[in-house]
């Protein structure tokens, strides 16, 4: 009986907002394996997409960027993971981002994802390739309303203005596969760790799930990469052959 008590006390309970889609799904399996009790919220329609998780997880079907949605959602999480989806041209991820700071419970740990294009401080450093391709997507986005670019920068840009405990996680170019392990980070894209710019997208889930415990990465806005991608092994080492110290525990950062 003691053992049950204390085994319930250590389980924290967690929303997944955008739980469906293939990030989301990761993320929720990785939760569900760390012993963390999981809500997830995804559109109507996509709720079959999570038939695997049938009676492990809770599902809250309705938009991410309804304010009433998300409300019920994270009532009562310790942490809350969000997957910030551009869709549309209806402010879809600066609406979730906002429903997420405005309803999530004060101390909540608050991690979102985002790709490289975002920069916190300016200090990011883009090839002419990278900024002419964000160019053209959001441009062609908007052309045919699917997606709305510049509404995940707002989204971002209220998550940094906002006094929660937040991580905005910056992931590269994803690839499908078996795990690699947890990416290394860095907190400006140009930083020549960052080079291959690839990461698996289980493991882009696996450090979004790590972050909820790693008080190192509050506030920040790491940029990730595979631990096994060749710019990570070739600065796993500093110059005279020994590793490099190890950052928080949210990954090793170089």
């Amino acid at each position: 009986m003691g053992a049950e008590r204390t085994e319930t006390k250590k389980t924290k309970k967690i929303c997944v907002v955008g739980a469906s889609g293939k990030l989301g799904q990761y993320m929720v399996r990785h939760a569900l394996e760390r012993g963390y009790e999981v809500v997830g919220v995804c559109r109507e329609r996509s709720v079959p997409k999570l038939a695997a998780f049938d009676g492990l997880m809770t599902v809250v079907p309705g938009d991410t960027n309804d304010p009433e949605v998300i409300r019920r959602a994270v009532d009562g999480c310790d942490g809350v993971l969000t997957v910030l989806v551009p869709w549309g041209v209806r402010q879809y991820a600066s609406g979730t981002a906002q429903a997420v700071l405005d309803h999530a419970r004060p101390g909540a740990r608050l991690v979102f994802s985002c790709g490289w294009h975002i920069t916190r401080d300016g200090r990011d450093r883009y090839s002419r390739m990278f900024t002419l391709g964000v160019r053209v997507a959001a441009v062609l986005g908007r052309l045919v309303r699917a997606v709305e670019i510049d509404d995940q920068v707002e989204a971002c840009r209220r998550v940094f203005a906002s006094d929660t405990r937040w991580t905005v996680v910056r992931g590269s170019s994803l690839e499908e596969g078996a795990s690699q392990g947890l990416p290394v980070w860095s907190r400006h894209v140009g930083d020549p760790v960052l080079a291959s710019d690839l990461t698996r997208r289980v493991d882009f889930a696996l450090f979004m799930v790590a972050a909820l415990t790693d008080d190192g990465l509050v506030r920040e806005a790491p940029a990730i990469v595979g631990c096994r991608t060749p710019s990570a092994l070739a600065h796993a080492e500093g110059p005279s052959g020994h590793a490099q110290p190890k950052g928080p525990k949210g990954g090793k950062r170089i």
